[in-house]
């Protein structure tokens, strides 16, 4: 029988990172006077990439605790997600926190959540709980078609209307500065990727069998 501690953290982390999403919208409502742009306020990684993992980890959480089976590309998505958190973490603690820079997420106790905790928590599930089947390598180019959908959406707006998420994706910085930002960005991405579907297939998991693969 598996432990229920694992599904039981997943959905408690997806419940604090709906709480962190929609306490901050409604905070800039507040703010604002007005409903925040959803354009702008859905526009950043963070948001949009903790979103996904909460999906991702509730997906994975309920079909643990109904003992039904993961399908396969879910454990890729699980993978996926995990790279992007880390990313999220990394930028944050690299280019945002040295410039007091709030991301998208000015409300302290939810910056923590969508920043630092899911950044720590889901490569720790990943190594830790090791319910997942190897990741197939062929699969591993899917971890830069969101990142690569999301860059292109910024820099088409901030190329029209010059809003951008992050002051290191701005236009005014210059193309080049920008293109080797997003060079760096995918390399990370596919480094990391790299590591995460590594990890899958060193650290002792469950049977493909039982996991499956995509």
């Amino acid at each position: 029988m598996k432990p229920l501690w694992p599904a039981v953290a997943r959905l408690t982390l997806a419940a604090l990172i709906l709480a962190a999403v929609a306490w901050t919208f409604a905070f800039a409502w507040a703010d604002l006077g007005k409903p925040p742009n959803p354009f702008n306020y859905f526009g950043y990684f963070t948001v949009q990439a903790n979103l996904l993992a909460m999906v991702v980890l509730a997906a994975v959480a309920v079909l643990s605790l109904t003992a039904r089976r993961v399908p396969g590309w879910l454990h890729v998505a699980r993978g996926c997600v995990t790279v992007y958190l880390v990313i999220v973490g990394i930028v944050y603690a690299t280019l945002l926190a040295p410039l007091a820079e709030a991301g998208g997420v000015p409300v302290p106790w939810a910056n923590t959540v969508l920043h630092i905790i899911t950044p720590l928590f889901l490569p720790l599930d990943w190594a830790l709980v090791r319910d997942r089947p190897p990741l197939p390598w062929r699969a591993l180019p899917w971890v830069l078609a969101y990142p690569a959908v999301w860059l292109g959406v910024v820099l088409a707006r901030g190329a029209s209307d010059g809003w951008v998420p992050y002051p290191f994706l701005d236009p005014g910085n210059g193309y080049g500065s920008v293109a080797v930002v997003c060079l760096a960005i995918f390399a990370t991405g596919l480094a990391l990727g790299a590591v995460v579907w590594w990890a899958s297939h060193r650290l002792p998991s469950v049977p493909a069998a039982d996991g499956g693969t995509a």
